[in-house]
């Protein structure tokens, strides 16, 4: 098992209640190299002076960081493979990919060696490994969660975002990483149903059948600029990326996908670049306008079955995922029952703005409604001394 780059030393003492948190090895923590599954980016290192931002709150709340997991090199790849630091096997379907790149971090989840997983997430990089291992991941809102200390891949896209057994779990992991926060006091009350060509039918089927069992309101919605969104953010994604990296391409240590990457992302101009940052804007105002309708938004987390491990050449993995990066909204991957499926098909909820909290409130009625067994660590930790 390829989980790991990094393990902590247990804490002396094991209360009860004890939360223990997995941290992709894109986020810093003090005293630890970051590797951000690359040779040559951990062969420049020198150990993290401080934690990420975004921890400070896991390390109020008492809870314990297990060890930093293993990644796609650089965070580029939606696949959750790395030769080099190895890639975990998905528990529950071992031939099929475990999906990335905060694959360690999922892993680590479904096989129940931490109660939260942190992973980052720029075109799908939590939902889509939540969604090959079966359990839950929450794409932030975009700027919400700081990410002074975090490898960036396209700091206008990237976010942070927590990976658990279910919705609880990742509410809790929520208000780890933004302490305060808390879960909305009800669900949607409308949700706009979307379906995207090339979808698996039969997944399709399952998630309208889920969001009757809950009660919810639910109408076709339409997203007209969505075809145009891949181009958009496969621009900014190799712009970005290539600008804030320029020293590693055909690097000693970089691995021949990766710097084809850069090589490609050389190769975007500053004209192209501001294009793509203009229609942008479009597609976040479309997204913007269908939230004013609905409450919130419904489809596949994933095409399809996540693709076997032999053979994932060519997945379009990110294509339900990203366009709601370049959207900046956040959105919850969870799994639901589903028999004679090799992986439980994920639900994706998208929500407005800063609507965390209504996706959470959401994903729980919908857990109830399919008698999903609650955690054992529901709701946020309590902090030391509480």
């Amino acid at each position: 098992m390829s989980i790991w780059v990094t393990r902590f030393d247990p804490p002396a003492a094991d209360p009860a209640g004890l939360v223990r948190v997995a941290v992709k090895d894109a986020i810093d923590v003090a005293g630890v190299i970051t590797t951000a599954g690359c040779v040559a980016v951990r062969d420049r290192a020198v150990p993290a002076r401080s934690d990420a931002q975004c921890l400070a709150g896991v390390r109020a709340a008492g809870a314990h960081l297990v060890g930093k997991t293993t990644l796609t090199e650089l965070c580029v790849s939606p696949v959750g493979d790395n030769t080099t630091f190895g890639t975990p096997v998905n528990p529950v379907a071992p031939d099929r990919i475990p999906g990335g790149s905060s694959s360690g971090s999922a892993v680590a989840v479904a096989r129940g060696e931490a109660d939260i997983g942190l992973g980052t997430d720029t075109g799908g990089s939590v939902r889509i490994p939540a969604a090959c291992c079966g359990v839950v991941g929450l794409k932030t809102t975009w700027g919400r969660v700081p990410t002074r200390g975090v490898w960036p891949l396209a700091p206008s896209l990237d976010v942070i975002g927590p990976i658990a057994r279910n919705v609880a779990g990742a509410a809790a992991g929520m208000c780890l990483i933004e302490p305060g926060w808390t879960v909305a006091s009800a669900p949607a009350r409308s949700v706009g149903r979307l379906r995207i060509e090339g979808a698996d039918p039969a997944a399709e089927d399952v998630i309208d059948a889920a969001l009757r069992a809950a009660g919810l309101t639910v109408r076709e919605v339409r997203l007209p600029g969505w075809d145009q969104t891949y181009d958009t953010l496969d621009t900014i994604i190799l712009g970005e990326f290539w600008r804030r990296h320029p020293t590693l391409i055909d690097a000693d240590g970089v691995g021949p996908f990766v710097n084809g990457v850069l090589h490609a992302g050389r190769a975007v101009t500053a004209q192209r670049l501001a294009k793509a940052v203009s229609a942008r804007a479009a597609w976040q105002a479309e997204v913007v306008a269908a939230l004013g309708e609905v409450d919130i938004l419904a489809l596949p987390t994933l095409v399809g079955d996540p693709p076997l491990s032999t053979d994932f050449a060519g997945s379009p993995l990110t294509r339900l995922t990203a366009p709601f990066n370049l959207a900046g909204v956040p959105a919850l991957a969870m799994p639901l029952p589903s028999p004679g499926f090799p992986v439980p098909v994920s639900l994706q909820l998208v929500g407005p703005l800063y609507g965390e909290d209504l996706l959470c409130a959401t994903g729980l009625a919908i857990e109830r409604a399919l008698t999903v067994p609650a955690p054992p660590h529901g709701g946020c930790p309590a902090t030391p001394g509480h």
